[in-house]
């Protein structure tokens, strides 16, 4: 079933949120910073018709004007494979988020995968269910074209724009976008946010550790914004974010001791599930990918190709609380 598409939503002055219209897997939040002369995006919607959805929005505030650049947060297809929507805008990313291009499933490969699954198997079915509705026919996926170290401060309209790429913590190349002029930033996906007026779903974290996640948020509190945009989900302020923070943290202290001992990362998962402390939040099946991720950290081991933690959490999903 294809999305409904939605519309742009004020956060201040030239600066607006594209909400996707429900929560879930690859439904991100995006940006647009519509200045007197020169526009910019913030991240990308995961498939065509999403993107070309937020492109006619955004048309819409900008009359005539076009979408010169494009800050992407990480280089998951979710905040990037909408860039292609706006040929010859120039792409700006980590120097990270280029390489992390490189071993992300193409939409090709994640088409066939799902293809591949079969309906009939518990992976296929899940796969269908949450990412079925996406269309990647028609994408290509757009290369950053500028990349950076560190920070990058850019110039929209008059507005100060500043970029400071992180330690590996959702992904490798993950980066914060500050407004200063508008008490904004945009996390990217260090923040999977959740209220008790819009519940959201678990955060997934494929690098971490959680440590660097957990210091990444404390840094955007930092900032001092009153807007905090994250990833998915609902927009939070300062407590807002504090509260995720708390989450985070929880999760860790979780994971440490059931790893000390000596309970398997899978097992770690249900158990933390099976307690209850997030009864809103949907998605607990992601819990075996960022709880996986910090046992690694511990090990010292290699990540796992998704493919491979894929059938674990797929189990998972069908079964949550079984410890």
């Amino acid at each position: 079933m294809a999305l409904s598409p939605t519309a742009l939503l004020p956060l201040a002055d030239d600066l607006y949120l594209w909400k996707p219209p429900r929560r879930g897997w690859g439904l991100a939040n995006c940006g647009l910073l519509a200045a007197s002369d020169e526009a910019l995006w913030i991240d990308t919607p995961y498939d065509r018709p999403l993107a070309e959805a937020f492109l006619a929005e955004s048309q819409r505030i900008l009359g005539g004007r076009g979408i010169a650049r494009i800050v992407v947060t990480h280089a998951n297809g979710d905040h990037l494979w909408g860039a292609d929507v706006v040929p010859g805008a120039e792409v700006i990313a980590t120097r990270e988020a280029r390489h992390h291009i490189e071993i992300e499933p193409s939409p090709q490969q994640l088409r066939e995968l799902i293809e591949g699954a079969g309906a009939q198997s518990p992976v296929g079915s899940y796969l269908a269910e949450h990412f079925g509705h996406f269309d990647w026919s028609r994408t290509e996926v757009v290369a950053p074209t500028t990349v950076f170290e560190g920070e990058l401060e850019l110039t929209v309209g008059g507005h100060p724009v500043v970029l400071t790429s992180l330690p590996s913590a959702h992904t490798t190349g993950d980066l914060i976008v500050q407004l200063p002029d508008h008490g904004t930033v945009f996390t990217g996906d260090i923040v999977f946010a959740s209220t008790p007026e819009e519940p959201g779903d678990h955060a997934v974290h494929w690098a971490g550790p959680l440590e660097n996640v957990i210091q990444a948020c404390e840094g955007v509190l930092a900032c001092g914004a009153e807007t905090i945009v994250p990833g998915h989900g609902p927009v939070l302020d300062p407590a807002g974010l504090r509260a995720h923070i708390d989450y985070l943290g929880e999760v860790r202290e979780r994971a440490h001791a059931l790893h000390a001992r000596g309970v398997p990362a899978v097992e770690a998962a249900r158990a933390i599930a099976g307690e209850g402390r997030w009864p809103g939040l949907g998605l607990p099946e992601r819990l075996v990918v960022t709880v996986g991720t910090e046992y690694r950290h511990l090990n010292g081991t290699a990540p796992e190709p998704i493919a491979a933690v894929l059938p674990e959490m797929v189990a998972f999903a069908s079964r949550p609380h079984s410890f």
